[in-house]
């Protein structure tokens, strides 16, 4: 990518939203991974790399999480600006004031607003009240900051993206129609094994289907994990029964029985296949300890490059 591409997609992306991967074309989801590597090695060579200095990020928290908050507030002071914890408790939204009000409100306050919520509707009208960038932290529907990491580690691991197959094995939630978007985008090729009613959202699989006819990639949809492990480079589980599903858990184990990533499974892979999960992860559950804990697991690789990947985010959208 030329210095004059480059600087025509940092153009693009500045002050855009962040909201899910089917609002980004390929190069700029490509600039973005290249970006999230260039700050990472900034980072680790202790370069200066403050380009938000004096900006704020708010960060409305809906959904608690581990690595959402700690890697956008320490990637929010790595860029020299800071970020402020909102949980639901501060806001007026818990007592009723709308989604728009708040928007138009903290606008005026911040640089920037990140959100970790239920709903992929009170993101997408957040961003309509708002003047400044949203970035979507995790919906139900989709968790487009994750897959931006994803697609960097394997980057990172494998040396390209294009015609590499990640094959995940599970539930149909936002992570599978992040991914899969992403695949779509990017060439890559793409293999889902669910159980009966726990689809990945027709909608995505079809816009996927649309942008495969131009990248050369792939979309396998299918019940059986062997027939999608097939010659996988990637294998990526989640857990069963995400925040907020608690009460079907039982349900849950039930349907997925025979969707649990081990050893057995991996075999059908390709020998240098790479395991990855967005975490947290149950061991024993939807995957055995023996693949998460063992040679070719690369979660943690993962979990850092949230922190890389999102820094990216922030800083070609709030600059």
């Amino acid at each position: 990518m030329n210095s004059t591409v480059k600087e025509e997609l940092a153009a693009q992306l500045k002050g855009k939203d962040f909201l899910a991967l089917i609002d980004y074309t390929a190069e700029e989801i490509e600039y973005l991974i290249h970006y999230g590597i260039e700050l990472k090695r900034k980072q680790k060579a202790r370069e200066p790399h403050a380009v938000l200095a004096g900006k704020t990020l708010g960060m409305i928290f809906e959904k608690s999480s581990t690595r959402t908050r700690v890697s956008f507030e320490v990637g929010m002071y790595q860029l020299g600006g800071q970020a402020l914890f909102l949980s639901k408790n501060d806001l007026q939204l818990g007592r009723g004031e709308t989604v728009w009000d708040t928007a138009q409100t903290l606008s005026r306050y911040l640089d920037g607003i990140m959100i970790r919520t239920y709903e992929h509707r009170k993101v997408i009208d957040l961003a309509r009240g708002s003047t400044v960038p949203v970035i979507n932290g995790l919906t139900d529907h989709a968790h487009p900051c994750q897959v931006m990491a994803d697609y960097q580690t394997v980057l990172e691991k494998k040396g390209r993206l294009k015609g590499i197959k990640v094959a995940y094995i599970g539930d149909g939630n936002n992570m599978v129609h992040s991914l899969m978007m992403g695949a779509s985008k990017l060439g890559m090729d793409f293999a889902i094994a669910s159980p009966e009613g726990y689809d990945a959202d027709k909608e995505v699989i079809r816009q996927s289907r649309e942008n495969i006819a131009e990248t050369g990639g792939s979309l396998l949809v299918t019940r059986d994990p062997r027939e999608a492990v097939e010659n996988a480079d990637i294998i990526y589980t989640d857990v069963w029964a995400s925040m907020g599903q608690e009460a079907e858990q039982q349900e849950r184990e039930i349907a997925f029985k025979n969707f649990q990533v081990n050893e057995a499974l991996v075999k059908y892979a390709k020998q240098d296949y790479l395991f990855m999960h967005c975490l947290p992860a149950h061991r024993g559950e939807e995957v055995s300890e023996g693949v998460i804990d063992g040679g070719h697991s690369i979660i943690f690789d993962q979990a850092e490059n949230r922190l890389h990947a999102q820094k990216a985010i922030m800083a070609a959208t709030m600059i």
